[in-house]
């Protein structure tokens, strides 16, 4: 063979190799079930469909991810049960229905941490997020990264939020959190833990008045049939943890669990550029449906501060203030870069 012959022959070789990367790797044949409580078309979801595909392109397609939206295999804490079990593989759900597994996770939902996604980004994507994450290894539960959901608004059946007080005696849903129901109450509604599959019949029989949800969640649910008026609040971001059984995690190879890991943080960017874009687009979206849209006055914002106090105080001596502080911290230097 002719010495360009031969390095044409290796370099074709050296392509064949790369193109197919499992056939090297330490991967089986597996099917894995990843649920999400929103319905097809979400952006979470859309998360889930987007890392399905980068995992049968990573593991040349032994690895099969079979998406099951719309709670299908059940509630989230159903779900999480399963999960520690090992009948159900993955999950994405609010970072702080994790709390009652680790309860440094509910910081995520302390009241006005943060002004936009470039601070919650930062805490997620951090020492403080990738801590909490390896956290859930002791409750049979592994984190591999953060997606998007965004800020919480409220949005009521009948009477409309225009102020602090008009929440006094509010019927309200709350994620089933202590954290949740411990500042809906301290703002003076009656916290009403429920879950989220439950919700929108809830909202149409008048067991409830009303609920807090990111704008993605009203679209998607179609919220907007049950309830009016919608108040902008900003009142908690929402990140959303991507979470694998231990006990299924285990089995894997080394091989495998890097093309989990791989997958899930190449995701989070297309995720949380989908769910952001989408979300700018959501609340015209919403007024076109009829909703009334109220933005709450800073004034009104400030009283709902600092009627939260004591729930915060309280979360603050639950996560521990270290903890609260070292969040703090970080917000302030993204505040402080930006200036």
């Amino acid at each position: 063979m002719t010495p360009r012959r031969t390095l044409l022959a290796a370099a074709l070789a050296t392509a064949a190799l790369s193109s197919l990367p499992a056939l090297a790797a330490d991967i089986q044949a597996r099917t894995i079930k990843f649920t999400a409580a929103s319905n097809k078309g979400h952006p979470q979801v859309m998360g889930v469909e987007k890392f399905a595909e980068l995992v049968a392109q990573k593991s040349g397609g032994k690895l099969t991810v079979k998406p099951f939206p719309g709670g299908a295999l059940g509630p989230d804490a159903q779900v999480v049960s399963a999960m520690q079990g090992g009948t159900v593989e993955m999950n994405v759900m609010n970072a702080s229905l994790l709390a009652g597994n680790v309860k440094e996770m509910a910081v995520f939902d302390y009241p006005f941490m943060f002004n936009n996604t470039r601070e919650a980004d930062a805490v997620a994507d951090g020492p403080v997020g990738r801590r909490l994450l390896d956290k859930l290894q002791e409750r049979g539960l592994v984190g591999l990264a953060y997606w998007d959901l965004g800020f919480r608004q409220m949005h009521t059946v009948k009477k409309p939020i225009r102020t602090a007080d008009d929440l006094k005696g509010m019927k309200m849903r709350v994620i089933p959190t202590a954290q949740y129901v411990d500042f809906m109450n301290a703002i003076g509604a009656v916290a009403t833990p429920m879950p989220y599959t439950e919700t929108y019949t809830a909202l149409e029989q008048g067991a409830i008045d009303g609920m807090t949800n990111p704008l993605l969640n009203i679209v998607n649910e179609k919220f907007y049939e049950v309830t009016k008026h919608l108040t902008l609040t900003n009142h908690m971001y929402t990140p959303q943890a991507v979470i694998v059984s231990k006990k299924f995690w285990d089995k894997l190879s080394a091989d495998e669990k890097k093309i989990l890991q791989d997958a899930a943080t190449e995701t989070a960017q297309y995720q949380r550029k989908v769910a952001r874009d989408e979300a700018a687009k959501a609340l015209e979206d919403l007024k076109k449906r009829g909703m009334q849209v109220h933005e709450l006055p800073p004034a009104e914002v400030a009283k709902l501060r600092e009627r939260a106090k004591p729930a915060i105080d309280k979360l603050t001596a639950q996560v521990g203030e270290p903890l609260v502080k070292e969040v703090l911290a970080e917000v302030q230097k993204v505040r402080t870069a930006a200036k």
